[in-house]
């Protein structure tokens, strides 16, 4: 299993390869995001190109994951600065169709992975065709971005509703490896991490994103609580996730349905205004 964790900070990136940590994901996006996130309780990201290159300063270029804006007229020139600046991975966002997705690989080319990240309707509905004509080595399913354009309540109603299910089967079908969503600190979460990474070994997942509340939402190494054992809440995660893939299937069901009830105590919650 990947883990992708979300900083322009050297110092939490080096610190976050340190304990385990396999991509830095430097977050560029910002075009639409104000309008679809404003009203929410989400961390919008103001990284910088300054940023990817002080972080390619720390990490291997392997271990930089750069999301740039969805498919743009600048998009190409964008793609070009972020690959000159360590990029080993760049992530397009917000795609509905499979020709943006395409013309985004052509643009990066051999040169680092592509890595499509599918946070709409529109793009889960042409999952197939983007996977055999999009170009892309890997795919991420947002589920933040993804419940939203759906119009549901709470982002983990696409995982609980079954919707990761079948893009877990596109995914396998066409050979590229996926992930989808993040997962706090075992032990915490409005889920239990523990149900989230069940999701993960039962469908086949291959990455997951440390969320902020995996660091207390600190963005900075200077800001770390001194009690967060960072590296060991990243073996938490290495070893629940060895843990699970013991199960047998009457366990990996039954964990199923326990996200799915709880994911339905949290909506309901929500839909009361609790």
């Amino acid at each position: 299993m990947r883990l992708y964790m979300i900083t322009a900070d050297p110092g939490m990136a080096l610190m976050a390869v340190g304990a385990g940590v396999d991509r830095i994901f430097v977050d560029l996006e910002i075009n639409g995001k104000v309008e679809r996130q404003g009203h929410k309780d989400t961390v919008i990201s103001r990284h910088t190109l300054d940023d990817v290159r002080a972080v390619q300063e720390v990490v291997d270029t392997s271990q930089l994951m750069v999301r740039v804006n969805p498919w743009h007229a600048e998009s190409p020139e964008e793609i070009e600065a972020v690959i000159v600046a360590g990029a080993g991975a760049v992530m397009l966002p917000m795609f509905r169709h499979a020709d943006e997705v395409a013309a985004f690989s052509s643009c990066v080319g051999d040169r680092c992975l592509k890595v499509g990240l599918c946070e709409t309707s529109a793009g889960l509905a042409r999952l197939d065709s983007i996977l055999m004509d999009g170009g892309l080595d890997e795919i991420h399913f947002g589920l933040n971005d993804l419940h939203l354009d759906i119009g549901l309540d709470f982002l983990f109603e696409v995982l609980a509703g079954g919707l990761v299910d079948l893009a877990a089967v596109k995914s396998l079908e066409h050979g590229v490896s996926f992930g989808f969503g993040g997962v706090a600190r075992v032990g915490g979460g409005d889920l239990p991490a523990r149900l989230i990474l069940g999701e993960h070994e039962r469908l086949g997942s291959e990455a997951v994103i440390l969320s902020r509340a995996f660091t207390g939402g600190v963005k900075s190494l200077n800001e770390m609580p001194q009690e967060l054992d960072f590296a060991r809440e990243v073996e938490l995660v290495r070893e629940c996730l060895d843990d699970l893939s013991r199960r047998d299937d009457d366990q990996r069901e039954a964990d199923r349905k326990e996200l799915g009830e709880r994911t339905r105590m949290i909506v309901d919650r929500i839909r009361r205004g609790g």
